[in-house]
């Protein structure tokens, strides 16, 4: 019986490393569809970044009561991790709670911990159950939201619910079972939580009972863990993973300073005659492509903010354009950035020559690749130009962000794209880029900008 369990332990955890591997693989293929993009050093810097913020969730308690609720959730994902591992050498090697005599003491306290943040994330589970489907928070019933987004963050809380589950009853038929089979069952101290379901719950079982439920449990939690480790990529709890890279590699300078752009800061030399002479042979008559127009524009760092995007709604809800009823959602940005990306990356995958951007007449030899790929369509299919510009760059959405996403530069480079490359924008707008254009001034007066020296 028990070689049987351990073959079907291991081909449960090959199947769940298999399409693990495939699905973060697709992910992070689908990242790599972005540009390079350099970082400058500040390693101390970063790494107390990483420790308060993506470790600590230092800006998640400017909201201090969903912040409580959702560090009990996580201490228990981290904690209970510790059990799993034992799982893991138990159905490997078919033993039963491997590290209980070893550990002693040390072993009590642990689990008696796991067990008490257990209770405390079910807690804060179900109030999130709660906020979301009873008392419905605007910012979980936006647009954007519908559909998918809201079921996803239904799923994991019901699947909380089942590891919990899982771990008192697996812990509560052990305490039990402990009694009546000692030479099978090491003794693991009194455990107060899980000792407390047994006595409410599983008194009355028999010796057979107790291990049919104490075996369930303990397959229930490595379903659960396994199912979860294949679903997290196509899931926004990605960011349990990608919130650590995403917040150490985040820009460190002040955050409203724009990118800079070689081509027009060197247009701008030639008109002022600050033009290097020796590089006048250079120059190309190739028009350059201003800002993003797509995701392959996007820098992969760029790519990572959708994918580590939570979902929370914090930028959406302090977003004074959304505020006033405004198309504007920095949430929906993010997220239909990586709904691109899960495109443009499936496409690419499939190897379709309709993709191919221009094939040669009867070139077969040509791999789709992200450089060739054009399917027709473009980010602006999916962020319309009234969203775009309806921000108003105040950054509420950057400050409200917990795991430092920046929905703003990406709008800000939509931006650039629509104007500077497209040359069109809001019909407002227009006449103040072109007298900026003539006189240097956004208004349109006659006289030129510096005319007042004159007088002087």
């Amino acid at each position: 019986m028990i070689k049987v369990q351990v073959i079907v332990f291991i081909l449960l955890l090959t199947f769940t490393a298999y399409y693990a591997w495939e699905g973060y693989g697709r992910v992070i293929k689908n990242i790599k569809l972005g540009k390079a993009a350099s970082f400058g050093g500040h390693r101390q810097q970063r790494w107390r970044n990483v420790l308060l913020i993506a470790l600590g969730q230092k800006k998640m308690f400017k909201r201090w009561v969903p912040a409580l609720l959702h560090s009990f959730i996580y201490l228990a994902f981290l904690f209970t991790q510790i059990e799993f591992i034992e799982i893991i050498f138990d159905g490997l090697l078919g033993k039963h709670r491997i590290f209980a005599n070893a550990l002693g003491p040390i072993y009590t306290l642990g689990i008696s911990v796991i067990e008490f943040l257990s209770v405390l994330a079910l807690f804060a589970t179900v109030v999130f159950i709660i906020r979301r489907v009873i008392l419905k928070l605007p910012r979980f019933h936006t647009k954007e939201m519908k559909g998918w987004p809201f079921k996803d963050a239904l799923y994991i809380l019901a699947g909380e619910i089942l590891l919990v589950t899982a771990i008192l009853m697996m812990n509560g038929a052990d305490t039990l079972l402990q009694r009546l089979d000692p030479a099978h069952y090491p003794p693991t101290g009194h455990l107060p939580v899980s000792s407390m379901m047994a006595g409410l719950f599983m008194n009355g079982f028999d010796l057979a009972g107790l291990q049919l439920i104490e075996r369930f449990g303990w397959w229930l939690h490595l379903l659960v863990i396994c199912g979860f480790i294949v679903y997290l990529p196509i899931s926004k709890h990605l960011h349990i993973f990608f919130a650590f890279p995403n917040v150490y590699f985040s820009k460190l300078s002040p955050r409203g300073q724009m990118d800079n752009m070689p081509e027009i800061m060197n247009e701008v030399k030639s008109m002022m005659g600050l033009t290097d002479e020796s590089a006048d042979g250079q120059l190309t008559e190739e028009i350059p492509t201003f800002g993003v127009k797509d995701v392959v524009d996007l820098s992969w760092k760029q790519i990572l903010e959708a994918y580590t995007c939570t979902e929370c709604g914090r930028c959406t809800s302090v977003c004074p354009a959304h505020l006033t009823g405004k198309a504007l959602s920095p949430r929906k940005i993010m997220m239909d950035i990586r709904d691109r990306a899960d495109e443009i990356g499936r496409n690419i995958k499939s190897g379709d020559k309709q993709f191919i951007k221009e094939p040669k007449p009867g070139d077969t030899a040509v791999r789709l690749n992200k450089n060739n790929y054009d399917d027709g369509k473009s980010l602006f299919d999916y962020i319309s130009k009234e969203e775009i510009y309806a921000c108003t760059t105040c950054q509420a959405c950057v400050e409200a962000c917990p795991v430092l996403i920046n929905p703003m530069n990406i709008i800000l480079s939509m931006r650039r794209y629509e104007i500077l490359t497209e040359s069109a924008g809001p019909k407002d707008w227009l006449p103040m880029f072109t007298s900026l254009e003539n006189s240097g001034c956004v208004w349109q007066v006659s006289d030129s900008r510096t005319a007042w020296a004159s007088r002087l």
